[in-house]
């Protein structure tokens, strides 16, 4: 598990890595269903504040997961808590001391069938003992039920008393029916300092209707936010911020409720600055703004192709330290000079695995947690000593495909339609001859997100048995700027769905697919691309697997009325002619490929009723359709005995209809 290598400075030890010769031979689908469809081995990682310990979240069996403590001087790991993923799953894991740690649990459950997600935080020892919980405790006199208790917004707001935290905290009034008077109307979302031992806690910030706040990792809140509901107390997507000068106590505005494409990223507060995105020319820069009653703007980073999307700091509330952008490729530019000199060396130490991110440090700088990855090795973790200047290797993010020869990835550009060019991701198996191939077209979910040059364990999957992959980033996608957003890929669906069809005839005029064996597949918003391609583009695929998808906008629409995101999703959705015609739900007459589809039940993005109304449909027009429902799992399926249930049937619809 634990490895080890030098930096310049000292003698070379090299990593073993297993190089398996290219081979064009296909496994057995069972045995590469299990490979691909093992869930990753770290799901959150830290590093302890003196730099001696880990912590991490890793699968355990089914839907359930495990906190594991390394200690790296050992070089051993040990399990110390559960959690069954069935209702709750942990999804991350810190330290707050040496001994002890911060966890947060997220479920989701049926409430008057209604999916209902909470979140609690709990905190106990590094031996797993002392398991409390952070949050309220929820009474029978409480005004409403408390979905979701609060985070932690600074790890060291003090000297000199390592068992307290800055952590946000929903008051909910008590009523004492029984005497007809209220007992406690403390209201909205304050801030506390907790004790996590004792649970002490002391008010920091009285709560208001604020939605958020932020501190300078000084043990200072400096901003917080509100997000604007109409007259039915529904939200309407605007955000308005406060923020307040290092010298009072008194909140001022600093933006919103006409600044919509305001973001806060960070508060640097060894400079006294917020880092924040906000559009410039279309596209979001990067701007540095002093927290004074100046509110000097700094200009920091833009680019004229795509979005600038964040930030960079190392270790709890220390300095921000540079960016990050993608084009082809993800890119992070340092402001520290230390780092732009560590980055170099990483890359002579690690040039296979060009994706290095900074993930958190020891309190003292000299002890960094980072990972590394590229497009065909899904990555590793590892501890970079400064003093020492020597790399650890910790635990590989999939273990269950060391040594195996996966896919390159390569960016390309095809014209859509119209002839705009296309960004797009290419994935060929290894040793093939890139000609005549089977293939399939996979489509990202969002609609507003994209896809990038990095490890995708479901195109490393499809190149593993043989197709060749484009994962188009078509009109719709996140990243490059609002004119390629346009009207998202649900309102401008006819476009989004025009550029995905684009990649099918692309791969097929390049002479690298078989135009007679091409098949699409997608999850979330990518299942809907695929189900809708196939409903407008009737000869064009040769089967479509569509996970977790919207079907139809309507009801899509219709499922979120119980919730406060209401009015947004109405808004993202629209009104008008292309909510029907965009719904493949209702047109699966038009629909001439056998069509797989997959979903957990207890998904609150895009409710499980949607693939039951579209087998029902497809059915009823005396189609191919095949549902897989998944009992107790929401939208990301985590549970690896599903996954390689899923692949399994991918893999065998698609060697009934394009071979491999």
């Amino acid at each position: 598990m634990f490895r080890s290598m030098l930096l310049a400075g000292g003698a070379s030890i090299a990593l073993a890595v297993l190089n398996v010769p290219a081979s064009a031979q296909v496994r057995p689908l069972a045995i590469d269903a299990a490979a691909f469809g093992s869930r990753e081995t770290i799901q959150d990682i830290d590093i302890s504040p003196d730099g001696t310990k880990v912590v991490y979240i890793g699968p355990g069996p089914g839907p359930s997961s495990v906190v594991f403590v390394a200690d790296l001087a050992a070089r051993t790991a040990k399990p110390i808590l559960p959690s069954s993923g069935n209702p709750e799953k942990l999804t991350w894991c810190n330290f707050a001391t040496n001994q002890r740690l911060v966890c947060g649990l997220y479920s989701i459950i049926p409430d008057a069938g209604v999916l209902t997600p909470f979140t609690r935080t709990i905190a106990f020892n590094t031996d797993g003992s002392e398991v409390k919980l952070l949050g309220k405790r929820g009474s029978v006199t409480d005004a409403r039920m408390t979905q979701f208790d609060g985070d932690v917004i600074d790890w060291r707001p003090s000297a000199g008393s390592e068992d307290t935290v800055l952590m946000t905290r929903e008051f909910v009034p008590e009523q004492d029916e029984s005497a007809g008077r209220r007992v406690k109307s403390a209201d909205g979302l304050g801030v506390v300092r907790l004790n996590i031992r004792t649970l002490k806690a002391e008010v920091v910030e009285r709560p208001s209707k604020a939605r958020g706040y932020m501190s300078d990792g000084l043990g200072h809140v400096r901003i917080k936010w509100f997000e604007q509901n109409d007259n039915l107390e529904m939200l309407t997507g605007r955000t308005r911020y406060e923020y307040r000068t290092s010298d009072t106590n008194d909140w001022e505005k600093l933006a919103g409720f006409g600044d919509e494409d305001f973001e806060t990223q960070a508060i640097d507060g060894t400079i006294d600055s917020l880092y924040a995105l906000q559009k410039l020319n279309g596209r979001s820069a990067l701007y540095r703004i002093k927290l004074d009653r100046s509110l000097a703007k700094e200009l920091v980073a833009a680019n004229p192709k795509v979005d600038i999307d964040g930030v960079v700091r190392i270790g709890d509330g220390q300095k921000v330290i540079g960016y990050t952008y993608a084009d082809d490729r993800r890119h992070t530019v340092y402001f520290d000079p230390e780092f732009t000199k560590l980055a170099a060396s990483l890359s002579k130490a690690l040039p296979h695995l060009p994706l290095v991110t900074f993930i958190n440090a020891s309190d003292d700088g000299q002890k960094l947690l980072l990972y590394a990855g590229s497009d065909s090795d899904a990555g590793r973790y590892y501890v970079y000593d400064k003093a020492k200047k020597s790399l650890g290797e910790i635990v590989l993010a999939r273990r269950e495909l060391e040594g195996r020869t996966l896919a390159n990835v390569k960016a390309v550009q095809y014209p859509a339609a119209d002839g705009t060019l296309v960004p797009a991701y290419l994935t060929l198996p290894p040793g093939s001859s890139g000609k005549g191939m089977p293939a399939v077209v996979l489509p990202h979910g969002g609609p507003s997100s994209r896809d990038e040059w990095n490890f995708d364990w479901i195109a490393q999957f499809l190149a593993a048995r043989g197709y060749a992959v484009i994962q188009p980033n078509y009109r719709g996608s996140a990243g490059f700027g609002d004119a390629w957003l346009a009207k998202n890929g649900f309102q401008g669906w006819r476009t989004s769905i025009g550029d995905v069809s684009a990649a099918a005839r692309w791969l097929a005029a390049q002479g690298i697919a078989d135009p007679q064996r091409i098949a699409i597949v997608g999850w979330s918003y990518g299942g809907y691309a695929a189900l809708q391609s196939v409903a407008t583009e009737p000869s064009l695929y040769r089967a479509a697997v569509a996970i977790a998808p919207v079907t139809d906008l309507l009801m899509f629409k219709t499922e979120w009325k119980d919730y406060t995101s209401a009015k947004v999703v109405e808004k993202m959705v629209g009104s008008g002619p292309h909510v029907a015609e965009g719904s493949p739900a209702q047109h699966a007459s038009s629909i001439n490929v056998p069509v797989l589809l997959v979903h957990g039940d207890k998904d609150l993005n895009v409710r499980i009723s949607h693939s039951k109304r579209m087998d029902a449909a497809l059915r009823g027009a005396g189609k191919s359709s095949e549902l897989i429902e998944f009992k107790g799992l929401d939208h990301q399926l985590e549970d690896a005995g599903a996954r390689r249930q899923m692949l399994t049937r991918i893999g065998e619809l698609l060697e009934r209809t394009i071979g491999h």
